[in-house]
């Protein structure tokens, strides 16, 4: 069996319990190693293959699963974060189905949350956000034209801007002529990592500070209301609000 693992976003123990066991007893591990926390190959089967994905194409991944199925050995895929965001496993998973070797998702942690978590925010908080938009900036790898930041940027809503902090000062400005420059802006580099960094402003701002932290990869942005310290009590736990369980 294949397993697809969502390693978690830096942190070695923010591998889900079930990702943790299998990691523990499969025979071949791939791993993501230009952003999944070496550190958590500690966690792998004594004797383990470890292979490194960050220099293999697809097809050297395929074949090294592959040949670990019809020798009767489990793989553990390790993906950071959680693996349906920006994974790239759908070409690998549609590859392993014509081979009819089966596979399993094992979710995780996504960096977006991790990151919520190191601001100590609530990405949908009630009267300034209840949509979270995860997106990109056009890169190397283009967007589709109705997603770009300029057109999502006009709900309003949380949005955290995966692979794009190297494009800081551009993104900023688009995003500024909808949410205004005043509107709180955070980047968080290695979300749970010892060397994590969080940088806070406005769109206004946050540009320049980012910069002058020296940071142009491994980062979230996150933009929207939900920075700020202004908003509205939730109805959840109002003892005027009733609910199926109060």
């Amino acid at each position: 069996m294949i397993y697809f693992i969502g390693a978690g976003p830096g942190d070695v123990e923010l591998i889900t319990v079930k990702g943790q066991r299998l990691l523990k007893s499969c025979d071949v591990v791939v791993y993501a190693g230009s952003l999944v926390n070496p550190q958590i190959l500690k966690q792998a089967k004594h004797g383990a293959k470890i292979y490194n994905s960050a220099s293999m194409n697809l097809e050297e991944i395929i074949d090294v699963m592959k040949k670990a199925f019809e020798n009767g050995q489990d793989v553990a895929r390790l993906h950071t974060g959680d693996p349906s965001i920006y994974g790239a496993i759908r070409e690998q998973m549609e590859a392993l189905e014509g081979l009819n070797i089966p596979y399993e998702v094992i979710p995780g942690v996504s960096s977006f949350a991790a990151s919520s978590a190191v601001l100590k925010r609530e990405l949908t908080v009630p009267g300034k956000s209840q949509t979270v938009i995860l997106t990109r900036a056009e890169g190397r790898t283009p967007v589709p034209e109705e997603e770009n930041l300029k057109a999502l940027a006009q709900h309003k809503a949380t949005m955290v801007i995966f692979l794009s902090v190297d494009k800081i000062e551009k993104i900023a400005g688009q995003l500024a002529e909808a949410y205004g420059s005043h509107t709180p802006a955070a980047v968080v580099y290695k979300a749970t990592w010892d060397d994590q960094k969080i940088v806070c402003g406005t769109l206004a701002d946050i540009a320049a500070k980012v910069k002058k932290e020296g940071i142009n990869k491994t980062a979230l942005i996150l933009v929207g209301d939900f920075l700020g310290d202004e908003y509205e009590v939730s109805c959840l736990y109002d003892k005027h609000f009733s609910h199926g369980y109060r």
